[in-house]
C-alpha cells in the first residue's frame, strides 16, 4: 500500500525542529524540480527528434505533425503547472473563503469536461451526497479540475467520485477512485502507474492546491486501484446553520460566481498577430488558461478535445464556418461564452442587449473592456 498524508501536519508528540522542517521542505522542492525537469524533457526530446528529421528530409507527414504539436502542448502544460505550483507556494495568495455547494461545484466541473472524458472513453460514476463547505471558490474550482485531469492521465476506464460526510468531526469528504492497470496484470506495489508515475506535475499541483487551502489529502494504492480522499474541515453543519446573517458575513465573503474566472479556459481565434498580442496583454493577469488558434478550422479541432469556457474571435473570421461551429457547440447544451472583437470602436456591448447574439468589444477597447466583458459574460452562465 502506498499512502501519503499531504497536509504535512507535524506530529504533536515529536514536533519538527526549524532545521528539520527546513530540510524536509528543501527535499520536497528538490523532488518537484527534478520531476518537472524530467517530465518536460520527455516530450521536448521527442519533439526535437521530429524537428531534426524535418530539417534533414524537408518532409513531415500529417501524423508526425500532429504528434509534434501534442508533444509541444504537453511540455507547455507541464510548465504551466510548475508556474501555478510556485504561485500557490509563494504564500502571497489571498484567499476569500465563502460558503459553497461542494456537490454542485463538482457536478459543474464534470459537466464542463464531459466531452473530453467521453472522447477518451472514460465513464464517470458519481455517488454524491449534498455538502456545503467554506473555502476559496477559485481554488476549489482549480482543485477539482486538476484532480480530474490527474485521474484522466492514469485511469484505464472508469473514474468514481464520491462525496460523503464524516460523522465525527463533521467534515465533508471527496474521494475519487480508479484503476491504473488492467486486472490481468500484476498489481503495482511501488506507487507508480504502469502508464507513468503517479507523482506527475499534475499531481504536484493537486497536492499544493490542497495544502494552500488547508485541506487534508490522502492517496492510497490498493492493488490495481488508486484512491484520493480530500477532507474539508470547514463544513456547514447544523451548528453553523444557526448562525446569524451578520456572523456569516463576517466569517466569509460570498462571491457572485460559483464558477470563478481563475482556471477558466479561453480560446482566442485570431489570424492577425497584432490582435493576438492585444488580447494576450489584456487578460494575462486574470488567471485564465488561454489558447490561441489562427482559424475556425483549428478552433473546431481544438473543441473536439474539450470545450473552453469562452471563445474570443476577431470579426474578420466570423463567417458561415464559425456560425456552424457555434451551432454545434450550442446543440450540445454547453454554456460557452462568445465574444467578438470588432474592427472599430471603443465600446463593450453585452450579449442579449439590442438583439445581439454574442458580446462585442471594439478593437480600440480590448485592453480596457475585454477583461470586464469576460467577467460579465461568464457570470451569466452560473
Amino acid at each position: 500500500m502506498d499512502m501519503t498524508e499531504l497536509n504535512r501536519a507535524p506530529d504533536a508528540a515529536a514536533p519538527l525542529t526549524p532545521e528539520d522542517a527546513s530540510a524536509v521542505e528543501h527535499d520536497h522542492w528538490r523532488e518537484v524540480v527534478g520531476e518537472m525537469s524530467a517530465e518536460i524533457a520527455g516530450p521536448l526530446t521527442a519533439a526535437l527528434e521530429r524537428v531534426q528529421t524535418l530539417a534533414s528530409t524537408g518532409r513531415i507527414d500529417r501524423s508526425s505533425l500532429r504528434a509534434l504539436g501534442e508533444e509541444i502542448q504537453r511540455a507547455r502544460q507541464i510548465s504551466m503547472s510548475g508556474q501555478q505550483i510556485a504561485r500557490l507556494a509563494s504564500g502571497r495568495l489571498r484567499q476569500t473563503p465563502e460558503r459553497l455547494a461542494l456537490t454542485d461545484t463538482l457536478k459543474d466541473v464534470l459537466t464542463q469536461r464531459n466531452r473530453e472524458t467521453q472522447a477518451r472513453g472514460i465513464h464517470i460514476k458519481q455517488v454524491l451526497r449534498p455538502a456545503e463547505v467554506v473555502v476559496d471558490a477559485s481554488l476549489l474550482f482549480s482543485l477539482l479540475n486538476t484532480l480530474l485531469s490527474w485521474a484522466m492521465e492514469h485511469a484505464r476506464s472508469n473514474i468514481d467520485f464520491r462525496i460523503d460526510i464524516k460523522t465525527w468531526p463533521t467534515h465533508a469528504r471527496l474521494a475519487t477512485r480508479f484503476a491504473i492497470s488492467p486486472p490481468d496484470q500484476p498489481a503495482a506495489t511501488d506507487g507508480r502507474s504502469p502508464l507513468g508515475q503517479l507523482d506527475s506535475m499534475t499531481w504536484r499541483l493537486v497536492e499544493q492546491t490542497a495544502w494552500t487551502m488547508g485541506l487534508p489529502i490522502e492517496r492510497q494504492l490498493e492493488g490495481h486501484d488508486v484512491q484520493v480522499t480530500i477532507e474539508f474541515p470547514r463544513t456547514i453543519s447544523e451548528e453553523l446553520e444557526g448562525m446569524s446573517a451578520i456572523e456569516l458575513d463576517q466569517g466569509f465573503s460570498p462571491s457572485l460566481q460559483s464558477k470563478p474566472l481563475v482556471g477558466s479556459q479561453v480560446l482566442v481565434v485570431a489570424s492577425r498577430r497584432d490582435v493576438r498580442v492585444q488580447i494576450r496583454d489584456a487578460i494575462r493577469n486574470m488567471g485564465l488558461i488561454v489558447d490561441f488558434v489562427n482559424s475556425v478550422d483549428e478552433a473546431r479541432d481544438f473543441c473536439r478535445g474539450g470545450l473552453p469556457h469562452a471563445i474570443v474571435i476577431e470579426s474578420v473570421l466570423r463567417g458561415d464556418r464559425f456560425n456552424e461551429l457555434r451551432n454545434e457547440i450550442n446543440a450540445e447544451g454547453a454554456e460557452v461564452v462568445f465574444i467578438e472583437i470588432i474592427e472599430e470602436g471603443n465600446t463593450f456591448e453585452i450579449s442579449g442587449f439590442g438583439g445581439l447574439s454574442m458580446a462585442r468589444v471594439g478593437r480600440d477597447a480590448i485592453l480596457t473592456s475585454l477583461p470586464s466583458a469576460l467577467m460579465f459574460e461568464l457570470a451569466k452562465t452560473v
